[in-house]
């Protein structure tokens, strides 16, 4: 892969290229961006976001089926705004948000902000988020629990709603 200016791009390039501007963009989306460059072909493209609602809401990433980001969360607004951003900025033919039904309240709060926040459509899920809790040592070290129930959510079904955005459903 080849990081250069838009100035020095060759016409012709046989590798994967990215220009300077993504320096400025958010860590997540520099390795979403370097993962779609590197995995064209691949059948599963598709952006996953699970959500372990709570006092500390977990957030796992997949991209391309690679796990791009690990995070905890206090407040549900910072949590919603980096959501839109993800979303807006990641190519995806298939853009999925999961929320663990754990805390329905918080659950309903994140969707309705993001509907609000991402001018796009998504699908939604709320999946059973029973035994996605694991043991950690030191009890919840850092959120380490609601990070990886947050991984665990992403591999869960659960049923489907198509999201469209309020600008369209008025």
């Amino acid at each position: 892969m080849i990081l250069t200016t838009c100035k020095e791009t060759p016409e012709i390039s046989q590798k994967p290229m990215l220009h300077e501007e993504i320096i400025d963009k958010d860590p997540v989306i520099i390795q979403g961006l370097m993962i779609q460059k590197l995995q064209v072909g691949i059948e599963k493209n598709e952006l996953v976001l699970g959500i372990d609602p709570g006092l500390r809401i977990g957030l796992s990433v997949f991209y391309y089926g690679q796990e791009i980001e690990r995070s905890i969360f206090t407040s549900i607004e910072v949590l919603v705004m980096h959501m839109a951003k993800i979303l807006a900025e990641l190519r995806a033919d298939r853009k999925i948000v999961k929320i663990g039904n754990g805390n329905m309240s918080i659950a309903k709060e994140i969707t309705e902000l993001l509907n609000l926040r991402f001018c796009s459509d998504f699908e939604l899920e709320f999946v059973d988020e029973s035994r996605t809790s694991l043991k950690v040592k030191n009890y919840n070290q850092r959120g380490k629990r609601d990070m990886m129930s947050a991984k665990y959510i992403t591999q869960r079904e659960g049923p489907r709603h198509f999201i469209l955005p309020l600008s369209r459903t008025g």
